[in-house]
């Protein structure tokens, strides 16, 4: 399974450097793994060449087309369901923008979270290292992304919106406990599902020039977050006991089912003029939204597969959570 997943991972960070119109990433994935260190000075050297700048890359003042989606109908957590069917086309043009404003805002939430573990993690590494310094280039990118995502958001809906209190304090704790495979597999989680999401959505003609830039950038970038979280996760489980595997696996599920539970907020719809009681229970029962959530996380779980994290207590989670 391992050369299958290395593959699979090649093949969408040269696709990610494609969609944006940057061609392959050359060579910076194509090894075969040999470490954390190894993995950053590729990484590294791909950033130099292709991070991109949306404070500059994007017009943030021009107007936005009425016609136009924040994010692909299929993606809607309503498509599909009756009450999309009763929507017009400008009320559901209306929910996905504010529907992505929401996944945008967990987004930052999240990345506020990673940028403190990775942080700790890294608070007494070593300085020299290509690991050291990678992570601090991760840390770099999500500040940036967080920025891109508040003005997206700002542009949208003119409004932000957080995750429910309970799952906010669910954070907090995390980001303080959280260390090695639990750490990196979480960053993990929110990558993997946004990635998706997001590649669909920037090929999409339908979706705001905008939005779809905010996704090239964001793709193409968290492509290299990926592949070194999946290297740290793999250096984190060498070696390790069952308790500690099957305490890490259960943990990062946990997160996982809060992480993708919390994407879309009750107060977007009620912003987008729907009856949010209703777009909620019809979300939550949506087959055609649960399939598309499954579908952004099988990458995900054979990569959990792979290195031991794919328990059956781990396993109840992403099903109650429609990862798996």
């Amino acid at each position: 399974m391992e050369g299958h997943t290395m593959t699979t991972a090649m093949e969408r960070d040269f696709d990610s450097a494609d969609a944006a119109g940057l061609g392959a990433l050359d060579n910076v994935v194509s090894m075969r793994d040999e470490g954390a260190n190894e993995v950053s000075k590729r990484l590294l050297a791909s950033a130099a060449r292709l991070s991109r700048n949306a404070m500059t890359e994007i017009d943030w003042s021009a107007p936005l087309d009425p016609a136009k989606y924040g994010c692909s109908p299929e993606w809607s957590s309503l498509y599909g369901t009756a009450y999309w069917d009763e929507l017009t086309e400008e009320q559901r043009i209306s929910v996905t923008r504010h529907e992505f404003s929401s996944i945008m805002c967990i987004g930052i939430w999240f990345e506020m979270i990673l940028q403190e573990m990775v942080i700790r993690d890294q608070y007494l590494g070593a300085y020299h290292s290509p690991e050291f310094q990678f992570a601090l280039t991760e840390i770099a990118d999500e500040c940036r992304h967080s920025i891109m995502f508040s003005k997206a958001s700002e542009k949208l809906v003119g409004r932000s919106y957080k995750p429910r209190p309970f799952v906010g304090f669910a954070g907090k704790f995390f980001k303080a406990t959280a260390k090695n495979e639990v750490a990196y597999a979480g960053i993990l989680v929110a990558e993997e599902v946004l990635d998706v999401f997001q590649r669909g959505c920037m090929r999409d003609d339908r979706v705001l020039p905008l939005i779809r830039t905010v996704n090239e950038i964001h793709v193409l970038e968290e492509s290299r977050h990926m592949k070194f979280a999946r290297e740290e996760v793999r250096d984190s489980v060498k070696g390790i006991g069952g308790f500690r595997r099957q305490f890490s696996a259960l943990y990062i599920a946990l997160g996982a089912y809060f992480i993708v539970t919390s994407l879309v907020q009750r107060q977007a719809f009620a912003d987008a003029g729907l009856d949010a009681d209703r777009a909620v229970a019809e979300m939550k029962s949506n087959s055609h939204f649960q399939s598309m959530i499954r579908s952004s996380c099988a990458h995900l779980m054979e990569f959990l597969d792979e290195v031991g994290l794919l328990t059956k207590p781990a396993m109840y989670w992403y099903r109650k959570a429609n990862m798996l």
